[in-house]
C-alpha cells in the first residue's frame, strides 16, 4: 500500500510537472509567435552598421516601435537572433517576435525609391543622391571619378553625369556609390544606348554627343512641346557651322544659373558656345529622355534664332533672320523692365503700408 502511494504520489508529480512545463512552453511559444508582439504604424528604421539587438531598444522606441524589452531580449536569446545587420527597414503593422528579429538578424531590408531629378549639374547631383542613401557626397564624387569603374563601363569622366537618367528606381540604402552608378548605366543602356543607338548612328553622332544636346535642351525649355522645335534650331546653326550661342552653356561655364551680362558672354571656356564651334565637351546637366530624344528627332524648319517670349508663358518666339530677332528681344527686353517696374512699384506700395500701418 505504501509502494502503491509512492508510486501514485510520483505520477501526480510528474503530471503536474508535465501540465507546468507545457503550459510555460506553450506560453512562450505563443509569445514568440503572436503577431502582436511588436507593433509599429510605419516606422522606418536607418541602421547605418551592424550591432547587437540588446544597443538596439532605445532606437527602435524612438521610432515609435511598441514592444515589451524584458520579452524582447529574452526571445532574441531564445531564437539565436541577438544581432542584426545594417539597413533600411520598414517596420508596418503587427509581428511576432520570430518575425521581427529574423527581419533585422537576416538583413531582409526594404527598398525605397531613389528619386534623379533632372537638369542637375554634378555637385547638385552628388549631393542629392547621398542624402538618399547611407554613402557620403565624398564618397559618390570620388566613384564618378574612378578610372577604373570608367573603364569598365566603357565611358569618358565627363560624359558620366549625362547618363543619370532622370526617374524613380527601386534600391536599397546600403548600396555603394559604385553599385549605384552601374544600376544608373544599366538603365541608360537599356533607356538610351539600345533603343537610339541606330538612329544616332543615321544623324551621324553618338550617344553622348546626342546627351550633349540633350542637356542644353533641359536646361533652356520649359514646355516639352517646344523641345523638338528648339532642337532643330541648335540643328539648323549646326549644319551651318554656325557657334550654337546656347546661354546655358555660358551660365554652365560661368558657374552660376542667373540673367546673363554681356562680360559673360566672353568668358574664355571650352564649354562656351558663344566662342566654341560645334557641342560642348561634354553635358551640362543629366537631361530627361524627352529632352535625348527631341536631340535626335528634332523638328524640320528653318529657324536660327530665338528669344524668350515676351508674355511670360516660358515660351520662346523663334525666326529666320537677325533683323526678325533683334525685334523680338526688343519685345522680351521690355517686357523684363515692366516686370521690373511692377514689381518696384509693389515694393514701394508694401514699405507706405507697412510705415502707415506704424
Amino acid at each position: 500500500m505504501h509502494k502503491s502511494q509512492c508510486a501514485q504520489e510520483i505520477i501526480i508529480g510528474l503530471t503536474v510537472f508535465l501540465v507546468t512545463f507545457m503550459s510555460v512552453y506553450l506560453s512562450r511559444y505563443q509569445r514568440l509567435t503572436s503577431e502582436i508582439s511588436v507593433q509599429a504604424e510605419r516606422a522606418i528604421l536607418y541602421l547605418p552598421e551592424s550591432g547587437q539587438i540588446s544597443d538596439l531598444i532605445t532606437d527602435l522606441y524612438e521610432q515609435g516601435i511598441h514592444f515589451d524589452k524584458n520579452e524582447l531580449l529574452w526571445a532574441a536569446n531564445l531564437l539565436n537572433w541577438k544581432s542584426y545587420r545594417a539597413g533600411r527597414y520598414e517596420i508596418n503593422g503587427s509581428y511576432s517576435y520570430n518575425r521581427f528579429l529574423s527581419k533585422l538578424g537576416r538583413g531582409e531590408q526594404d527598398p525605397f525609391l531613389v528619386r534623379v531629378q533632372a537638369g542637375q549639374n554634378h555637385d547638385s547631383f552628388t549631393l542629392r543622391t547621398s542624402l538618399q542613401f547611407r554613402f557620403s557626397q565624398e564618397e559618390l564624387d570620388a566613384a564618378m571619378k574612378d578610372s577604373s569603374l570608367l573603364r569598365q563601363h566603357n565611358i569618358e569622366e565627363h560624359h558620366l553625369l549625362g547618363r543619370m537618367l532622370p526617374n524613380s528606381y527601386e534600391m536599397y540604402w546600403t548600396a555603394t556609390p559604385q553599385q549605384f552608378l552601374a544600376r544608373m548605366l544599366r538603365e541608360f543602356d537599356t533607356a538610351v544606348t539600345r533603343p537610339y543607338a541606330e538612329r544616332a548612328a543615321e544623324l551621324g553622332i553618338s550617344i553622348d554627343e546626342a546627351v550633349i544636346l540633350a542637356s542644353i535642351i533641359e536646361w533652356e525649355v520649359r514646355h516639352v512641346d517646344e523641345k523638338r522645335k528648339v532642337s532643330g534650331l541648335y540643328w539648323n546653326r549646326l549644319n551651318r557651322r554656325m557657334r550654337l550661342q546656347a546661354d546655358p552653356t555660358v551660365a554652365h561655364a560661368i558657374g552660376e544659373r542667373r540673367r546673363l551680362l554681356f562680360a559673360d558672354y566672353r568668358v574664355d571656356h571650352p564649354y562656351n558656345t558663344y566662342r566654341i564651334f560645334g557641342l560642348p565637351p561634354g553635358p551640362i546637366n543629366n537631361p530627361r529622355l524627352t529632352s535625348i530624344t527631341a536631340a535626335l528627332y528634332p523638328e524640320q524648319h528653318n529657324y536660327i534664332y530665338m528669344v524668350a517670349s515676351g508674355d511670360g508663358s516660358g515660351y520662346h518666339v523663334f525666326t529666320t533672320n537677325y533683323a526678325d530677332h533683334r525685334r523680338e528681344s526688343r519685345r522680351w527686353t521690355n517686357w523684363l523692365r515692366e516686370q521690373r517696374r511692377i514689381r518696384d512699384l509693389e515694393a514701394q506700395q508694401e514699405q507706405t503700408t507697412g510705415t502707415n500701418s506704424r
